[in-house]
Parts: structure tokens; C-alpha cells; sequence
């Protein structure tokens, strides 16, 4: 799983209970054919990504393919989250 590239916007809490950042991410993500993650039109992930008094954390995660935005019934191996969990805490300000 590569990250080639993000967007990402932060979600505003307007009842004020929830403490720290909250944003949404989009990680546009290149897999190799042989992955069982590929997808011809392509696919991205869309992470909520917290930061607070505890530490950042991805709180939610969905696998969308690219062109048809139809949900990828896939988990994210433990490899995969720290990669993108790493790269929020890197490239999120």
C-alpha cells in the first residue's frame, strides 16, 4: 500500500463535546494487482483522524473504490493502520 497523496478538512464539533482536532481524510492509495485491495478505477480511504490530550488515533476508517464511491467490506491489516496513522500525525496540522 503506497499514499500517494491527501486532503484532508477539519470537523467542527458545534455542541462543544467532544475535546481535541477531528478531521476527515482522504488518502488516495496505490495497492499492487496482486493485492486483494485492487481495484481497476482505483480505490481511497477515507480515516477520521483525532488528536487530543490522549494522542492522535484513526477513530474510523472505510475503503471506498474510486468512480463507483461503492464501500470495500475490508479491515485494515495492523500494518496498514499504523501507516496511515503515521502519515496523518506527519502531514495533518
Amino acid at each position: 500500500m503506497n499514499i500517494t497523496s491527501h486532503s484532508a478538512e477539519e470537523l467542527k464539533d458545534p455542541t462543544g463535546i467532544l475535546n481535541g482536532d477531528r478531521y476527515e481524510v482522504i488518502l488516495d492509495i496505490e495497492v499492487p494487482e496482486d493485492d486483494e485491495l485492487y481495484r481497476e478505477q482505483g480505490i481511497y480511504i477515507k480515516v477520521i483522524f483525532v488528536r487530543d490530550e490522549n494522542g492522535s488515533r484513526i477513530v474510523q476508517s472505510t475503503i471506498v473504490e474510486r468512480n463507483t464511491e461503492a464501500y470495500l467490506d475490508f479491515e485494515l491489516e495492523e500494518d496498514e493502520e499504523s501507516l496511515l496513522l503515521s502519515y496523518c500525525e506527519e502531514n495533518i496540522r
